[in-house]
């Protein structure tokens, strides 16, 4: 294993394919990806402060112990994504337009974590703490919440989500008065608008 460290500082990485790649023990500060290709590579072990990623891929990326702190991913692909491997040290993003699908952040600490416009198909948010978080326009078709905090998180304009607010915490959760039907789905209520 390598333990000499490789410091990126200010740099534009563009359409570069690190795919099936592994990309290990470097340090990104406020460096700009775009259209780079990290489907299948190994990102063991870096860590990206103040970085950028636009269009980018990370389908099935291995990120164990990566830092992400204050990260944007804007228009990216996300498939299949364990997030709770992340370095807890350094842990704070926001998503834009992003498909993250069958990806999952079971337990994590995820305050204020923004999800606009977002594809969150099958994706696992049990036992985490997503206040303040922003989920608006986003598709949560599948979506697991169980036991997860949600206080004062903004559902507005969010489509097919299903929570239970018997086994989340849901204090000051902001929803559409059209999104009820989703949060009494269990009840079989028929209710019109």
């Amino acid at each position: 294993m390598n333990n000499k460290t490789i410091y990126h500082e200010n740099k534009e990485f563009k359409n570069i394919d690190y795919s099936e790649k592994s990309l290990r023990d470097r340090e990104f500060a406020k460096c700009t990806f775009i259209s780079c290709n990290f489907s299948n590579s190994d990102l063991r072990d870096n860590n990206f402060e103040d970085c950028v990623f636009e269009n980018c891929n990370f389908s099935m990326t291995l990120i164990g112990n990566v830092g992400l702190s204050n990260v944007v991913f804007s228009n990216c692909k996300i498939l299949g994504v364990d997030f709770t491997k992340c370095s807890k040290f350094m842990f704070s993003f926001k998503f834009d337009n992003c498909m993250l699908d069958y990806s999952t952040f079971f337990g994590t600490k995820l305050k204020g974590t923004s999800f606009v416009k977002c594809s969150l198909r099958e994706v696992d948010f049990s036992e985490s703490n997503l206040t303040f978080a922003n989920f608006q326009d986003a598709d949560l078709t599948g979506a697991r919440f169980s036991n997860t905090v949600l206080e004062k998180a903004d559902f507005r304009n969010t489509r097919s989500f299903s929570i239970d607010p018997e086994f989340n915490k849901m204090k000051n959760a902001k929803f559409s008065a059209h999104q009820l039907e989703s949060l009494l789905h269990k009840y079989k209520l028929d209710i019109e608008n």
